[in-house]
Order: C-alpha cells, then sequence, then structure tokens
C-alpha cells in the first residue's frame, strides 16, 4: 500500500493534531530503545575492560570518562535517529502544501477537458463508482492526485468517480477554493464527498476497531485508516477503489470481484474492485479487526488480502489459485507493471515504443509514490509519456506552475 500516502499520526476526536496517546506510546518506546542501547553499552566496555584487563592500566578516572563519553554518544545517536526520523517524515508533506498554497484558487476549464452532461443516462452510479481516498484533513489535491483523478475521468467518462475527503466536515459544507479543487471540477463525473470515519465505519465489522481508536485504545495511523476505509466502502456501496499514485490507462468496469498481485507472492489493494456486500471483503474486516497489529508494516493491507485469500481459497501459495470462488487476482502487469524496487524506471527515459509494449496488457500503472514522491520529471521520462497521454490538462498545469 504502496500507501496514501500522508503518514501523520492523528486523533479522531480532533483531526488537525496528533494523538497524544501515540506520541506517548512513541516516546516510551525511543526511551525503552535508548535506555537498551545504553545497556548494551555498558556491557559491552564490561566486556572490553574485562577481557583486555583494561582495569590494570587505565586509571579509574579515564576509564569513567570513556564510559561517560560512550554513553552519551548512543543517547546523541538515539535523538539523532528520531530527529531524522520526525523530518522524514514531515517535511516533504510540509513543502509540498507550502507550494499548492502559492497556486491560484481558481482554473479556468480548458476545452479539451471532455464534458459530458451529468444525468443518470450517462454517469454510473452505486455500485459502478470511482473512490478515491483523502484520509488525512488536506483537501488541496497534489498535482499527482490531479493526475490519477483525471486520468480515471478520461478512461472512464461515464463512471461517477467520488474523491472522499476527511477535511470536508458535511454534504453542506461549500467546497474549499483552491486549484486542485477548481481543476477537478471541470470534469463533469467527478464530485468531492466528505468522509466521515465514524459514519462509515458504523454497521460494519470494523466499527468496535474504529470505537477503540476513538477511545485511543489503539494506536493508528492515516495509512491503516485507508486500508479500513476502502474495505468499508466496497462492503457498503461496492465499485472500484484506487490509490491516488495511479495513472489509469484503460476503462475499469469489465472488471468485477478482482484485486491484483504485487508479486509472486503479495496480492496489492492500491486497486480493488467488488460488488457491494461481497463476502471476502467482509471477511478482510473481520481479520482487520481480530489481528490487528499496528507495527507491522503491511499487516492491515497487502498482507492482510494475501493471507485471506489464501484462506479463501485454501491454499498456501498465491501461484496456485489465480480465480476461485468468484475472487479474481490479476496478473502483476495489470496493474504493477514496474516493481516497487525497480521505481527509479519511472524518471529514465524511454522510448515511447518501448513503454506501450511494457504496458500492452495493464490497465493502471502504479507509482509507488512512497518511493518516488518529490522527484523531479525529466523530459522524455516514462512518467512524462504517460502524463502527456493519459492526464495532459494535470501535465500543462505542471509545465506552467513548476
Amino acid at each position: 500500500m504502496e500507501r496514501n500516502k500522508d503518514s501523520r499520526f492523528f486523533s479522531p476526536f480532533h483531526p488537525n493534531l496528533p494523538s497524544f496517546h501515540f506520541h506517548r506510546q512513541r516516546l516510551r518506546r525511543f526511551s525503552e530503545m535508548r535506555k537498551t542501547t545504553t545497556d548494551r553499552v555498558n556491557q559491552k566496555f564490561s566486556n572490553l575492560t574485562k577481557n583486555m584487563m583494561l582495569s590494570n592500566y587505565l586509571p579509574s578516572g579515564i576509564k569513567m570518562n570513556f564510559k561517560s563519553w560512550l554513553m552519551s554518544l548512543a543517547s546523541f545517536s538515539t535523538l539523532t535517529f528520531v530527529f531524522l526520523f520526525v523530518y522524514l517524515k514531515f517535511t516533504s508533506d510540509t513543502e509540498e502544501e507550502a507550494h499548492l498554497h502559492h497556486l491560484p484558487k481558481e482554473v479556468t476549464c480548458p476545452a479539451s477537458i471532455p464534458n459530458e452532461p451529468d444525468n443518470s443516462s450517462t454517469i454510473t452510479n452505486g455500485g459502478g463508482s470511482i473512490f478515491f481516498l483523502e484520509t488525512s484533513d488536506r483537501t488541496s489535491p497534489s498535482f499527482q492526485v490531479m493526475c490519477a483523478v483525471e486520468s480515471a475521468a478520461r478512461a472512464n467518462p461515464h463512471t461517477k468517480i467520488a474523491i472522499m475527503m476527511n477535511g470536508l466536515r458535511s454534504n453542506n459544507q461549500s467546497l474549499p477554493r483552491n486549484f486542485g479543487i477548481s481543476f477537478l471540477s471541470c470534469f463533469s463525473n467527478v464530485e468531492f464527498v466528505p468522509l466521515d470515519f465514524k459514519k462509515l465505519f458504523s454497521d460494519t465489522p470494523l466499527s468496535t476497531w474504529y470505537s477503540k481508536v476513538e477511545r485511543h485504545g489503539e494506536l493508528v495511523d492515516y495509512p491503516t485508516v485507508s486500508d479500513a476505509c476502502r474495505l468499508a466502502i466496497l462492503w457498503k456501496w461496492g465499485g472500484i477503489y484506487l490509490d491516488t499514485d495511479f495513472i489509469i490507462l484503460k476503462n475499469l468496469l469489465n472488471i468485477t470481484n478482482a484485486m491484483a498481485l504485487q508479486s509472486l507472492y503479495v496480492v496489492n489493494g492500491a486497486f480493488l474492485t467488488f460488488q457491494p456486500g461481497h463476502k471476502f471483503i467482509e471477511l478482510c474486516m473481520r481479520d482487520f479487526v481480530k489481528n490487528y497489529n499496528y507495527w507491522l508494516y503491511g499487516h492491515q493491507g497487502p498482507q492482510l488480502l494475501t493471507r485471506v485469500y489464501k484462506k479463501w481459497c485454501g491454499t498456501r501459495r498465491l501461484r496456485d489459485k489465480n480465480s476461485c470462488q468468484g475472487v479474481n487476482v490479476l496478473p502483476k502487469e495489470t496493474f504493477y507493471p514496474v516493481d516497487w524496487q525497480d521505481w527509479k524506471k519511472y524518471f529514465e527515459v524511454i522510448e515511447m515504443k518501448e513503454m506501450k509494449t511494457l504496458l500492452r496488457n495493464s490497465y493502471g500503472v502504479h507509482l509507488w509514490n512512497k518511493k518516488s514522491q518529490g522527484k523531479r520529471l525529466e523530459k522524455g521520462s516514462f512518467l512524462e509519456h504517460l502524463q502527456l497521454e493519459y492526464c495532459p490538462t494535470t501535465n500543462n498545469l505542471m509545465k506552467m506552475y513548476l
């Protein structure tokens, strides 16, 4: 999962503030790490002096000074790790938000945008909807989100595309005035919908888990909430879920009750499509609650889908079952033609013919945002070719304002 994308920690009681419960837990863990590191240094120093019989040669004052120096070094290293972790976790989002803040508030809709009438004869509702999520309180779509939505809207012009945002508090609230919302509103099949966690999880197997989150009884972050949201959405309404770091190449409505391989061993949930009330999604939600483990990366996302599918099919290996009991696992190239380890390929120059050959069986391209965000776009690169063909208006706007 590969995951969406603002990974700051939050409190459901105040979406703009970090969870103090989580930070107490984190500080406790870092304190334990520092204590463990210090104890290990003490032990190693003790063993060193014992084995080399340094005590016979070093005055006690020097030994104590050296030991204090090692302890200080260990503490400094731990604190450096903490500050580096926090810096990497928060700075990229802050810089992007600062840049978005300086963009114009309104966009004149280009004539190149398809603008089909918004009525029941052209727009598919209910189980045919495509859902994107923003689980943070952010309401200014980034250029990457704009490209994902534009590509989906162009490839699926008769399908309603819902961008569900935690930052929108009610259906009666007027939309924020910003560059991304103004641009995406140019597409007649795109709409913005408030994301109310409590309402979404009510009457689902995830309600007990979310009740614990509200009481600060469970640790959680935005990607984990996103993993839960996509399951609840598909179970309640059905349709298609997409991560916001996709570029969609083809119409998706001929795919149903399906997900795709990320590798031979893992199913990824960045793309999911299921009918409402599907038993497989219900089992995923029950596994989410029963085996909840915040600390294992991917445990509530790709690993959950993989282990539930194996149980669903009664198999130990994904390669043995690409379809069973009405659930389909699509080949890797359909949505993940480039491995996450090879994400830099998107920024390398490639011939259009070579790219077309690589993507001949692909419906979408996952960009592995956690790895690729903030990387500069090169002329003639894989990613530029994708943007020029599948989200051309976003690409033009990027050239104008970046």
